[in-house]
């Protein structure tokens, strides 16, 4: 059977007429066609969740299959695998080094619904017009290509998309303030000895150096052109401090999962670490302390989004479409802001919030009841705020992006070398 072209809304929009010229109304037959569509999607566990899944058959009426991979792997399949996905949910990094395979295709973004309040972060690069664009592989520097086409990168919103941006955060240093007792305010004190055999270092490369950088400069030790464009030597001195450090017996263990972070932080084995907001939410959720900590020298930010396979089309490529203006409309954001990200598109998300849940994750307002994230488990109380403050405030204070840099293959080497050492 020859795969029908046409999409939902081509339907809808061809009337009374051409509906009662069918044999079946052409609802009827998109239903009867939707069921059949499978669209296959990958990415880290972050935002390939089956709640969502489950969602996108209720509302939308096909099935998406979710696989969740660590983000070396998901890189890995993005570029070698083109034919073992549909759908692509990678970092803005990551596309830096998919892209250029030609393996997703560019997306038109006149077929994006809520295009125009894609907050300008992933656009222009500013949050707002006065702001500083951060270090590193900002989104907005890999987001749009020329055409149809495209593999290049182009400076301007040019109406082709490589990912359309789903979901981000303004990331940071998890710590137990139980166990520390005392005030954080620095990256630097990561590799503060008063920590030996506490601390700890998520082991993704790409990410890791980021940090590692963050710390670095903190302590003084290295002032650097652009974090996420290190040269060599800016490699090599970075390595030596933390592969000096590690030797001393500072870190207690190396990282890849989210579980692993929940697990260390919740054991108390670790007191100060890389995280991520929601395993942040996940230990405080077992009713122990764990704050992630503002720091004077800011953050450091990702952001990710849905990426398409060159291959598809047809009715395939419409129900993609549909999906990620389904996914732009708000249920998805509010799902994932009451884990502590953020939305593309916060105002649609607003809506499947509280006015008490919309306070405490997006403007930094004090909650006025208790806070729970999306599964019911209480993550704050009547009085507290969110740490550091409100999503202004937050991802106005980013520092870096995550990066792939020139020198990606020697800061590998360098990275894996520090974490055998």
């Amino acid at each position: 059977m020859t795969k029908m072209r046409y999409s939902r809304r081509s339907l809808l929009k061809t009337g009374a007429a051409a509906l009662a010229a069918s044999a079946l109304p052409a609802p009827m037959i998109w239903a009867q066609e939707i069921k059949d569509i499978t669209l296959r999607q990958f990415g880290t566990g972050v935002s390939n969740l089956n709640e969502v899944a489950q969602k996108v058959k209720e509302d939308l009426g096909f099935t998406l299959e979710m696989t969740a991979l660590d983000s070396d792997a998901v890189t890995q399949r993005a570029a070698t695998q083109p034919d073992s996905f549909d759908i692509a949910d990678i970092e803005y990094w990551i596309c830096k080094k998919v892209w250029p395979t030609g393996n997703l295709q560019a997306m038109d973004t006149s077929r994006i619904a809520n295009y125009d309040k894609i907050v300008g972060i992933f656009r222009d690069g500013k949050l707002t017009p006065e702001s500083t664009i951060a270090q590193g592989t900002a989104p907005h520097t890999v987001g749009f290509t020329s055409g149809p086409g495209g593999t290049d990168f182009v400076a301007e919103e040019s109406g082709w998309m490589t990912l359309i941006p789903t979901i981000y955060n303004a990331d940071t240093l998890g710590i137990r303030p139980d166990l520390i007792g005392r005030p954080i305010e620095s990256w630097a004190e990561l590799l503060n000895p008063e920590f030996k055999g506490k601390a700890s270092i998520l082991d993704i490369s790409s990410i890791g150096i980021m940090d590692a950088a963050m710390v670095c400069e903190a302590m003084g030790e290295i002032q650097y052109g652009d974090k996420g464009n290190m040269t060599t030597d800016e490699i090599d001195r970075t390595m030596a401090i933390m592969t000096e450090a590690k030797r001393a017996g500072q870190f207690r263990s190396f990282w890849k999962t989210f579980d692993e972070s929940v697990n260390l932080m919740a054991s108390g084995e670790v007191v100060i670490q890389s995280m991520w907001s929601p395993a942040i939410t996940a230990v405080k959720s077992r009713g122990i302390p764990c704050v992630y900590q503002p720091l004077k020298e800011g953050y450091r930010s990702w952001g990710g989004g849905i990426g398409l396979s060159s291959s598809l089309s047809g009715m395939e490529l419409d129900a993609a479409y549909d999906y990620i203006n389904w996914y732009l409309s708000g249920w998805v954001g509010g799902f994932l802001m009451r884990q502590g990200y953020y939305s593309a598109v916060p105002e649609t998300s607003k809506a499947f919030m509280s006015e008490n849940e919309w306070g405490y994750w997006f403007e930094g307002k004090p909650a006025v009841e208790p806070v729970t994230n999306p599964f019911g488990d209480v993550l704050a109380q009547a009085g507290e705020a969110r740490d550091g403050g409100s999503f202004y405030d937050r991802m106005g204070q980013v520092a870096c992006w995550n990066a792939v840099m020139d020198e990606n293959q020697y800061m590998v080497r360098k990275w894996n070398e520090f974490i055998a050492a």
